[in-house]
């Protein structure tokens, strides 16, 4: 079966050129001029992945995926200029898997997208380290990878595909220290790049997740010019 993108972005040159190139390799393309179109469409109909540009009419892509993230853990990346760092980050922190500065090579777009779909299906099917049936548990702490479904304490957190795998990252080996480039490696692939400061955002806004359920988490470490790791028991 097809996988199907929807690509939100007000320049209809932007719309027609990719969505030319993404059929081409067989995807399926719904395409949207705005945030507000794209909420109703996304809605009605899901997809497997959404490119979504930041600054648009109705509803701009930062308040998009906010609203998306309220209910769906798609994959998102974002697309924004070279001059918008702090889009970039806001993004990250609000639950972009992933960004793409303008103007942005057709062939990366494409190699991101494939990698972050087989992320996706990566960590709803592989059982890698697990017990089972594809379930960690540490303590508290349980990921059933089958379902892309995490919980503490016997509640969900809802996690994106690329907070879900970093936190698999570090919960499958307590105590160890892994560098940013080791958690890039296992969020994003050895072949695509990303800066540190990515892998920071995303540590950041998994925290934030868990402390809505509880205040007191404290299971992701910080060793400052080093990495991150996941505390023993």
């Amino acid at each position: 079966m097809k996988q199907t993108i929807a690509l939100v972005d007000d320049d209809r040159n932007i719309l027609t050129s990719v969505t030319m190139t993404l059929e081409q390799e067989g995807f399926l393309v719904r395409t949207y001029t705005d945030g507000e179109s794209a909420l109703h469409g996304l809605a009605a109909r899901p997809a497997d992945l959404a490119v979504l540009d930041i600054k648009m009419p109705r509803m701009d892509g930062m308040e998009l995926l906010q609203r998306l993230r309220a209910r769906s853990a798609m994959p998102v990346i974002f697309l924004t200029s070279k001059d918008e760092e702090v889009d970039q980050l806001m993004g990250l922190r609000l639950g972009a898997d992933d960004y793409i500065t303008k103007p942005f090579s057709q062939r990366l777009l494409l190699e991101r997208i494939r990698a972050l779909l087989r992320r996706n299906e990566a960590s709803k099917a592989e059982g890698s380290g697990a017990a089972p049936g594809g379930v960690i548990v540490r303590g508290d702490l349980t990921l059933d990878e089958t379902k892309h479904q995490c919980t503490w304490k016997g509640r969900d957190i809802q996690l994106t595909v690329t907070e879900f795998l970093l936190v698999k990252a570090l919960a499958t080996r307590p105590g160890m220290v892994k560098s940013r480039d080791q958690l890039i490696d296992a969020a994003y692939g050895e072949n695509i790049y990303v800066d540190d400061r990515t892998i920071d955002s995303h540590v950041k806004r998994v925290r934030k997740k868990f402390r809505q359920t509880d205040e007191e988490f404290d299971h992701i470490e910080t060793l400052y010019g080093i990495g991150y790791r996941y505390k023993e028991q």
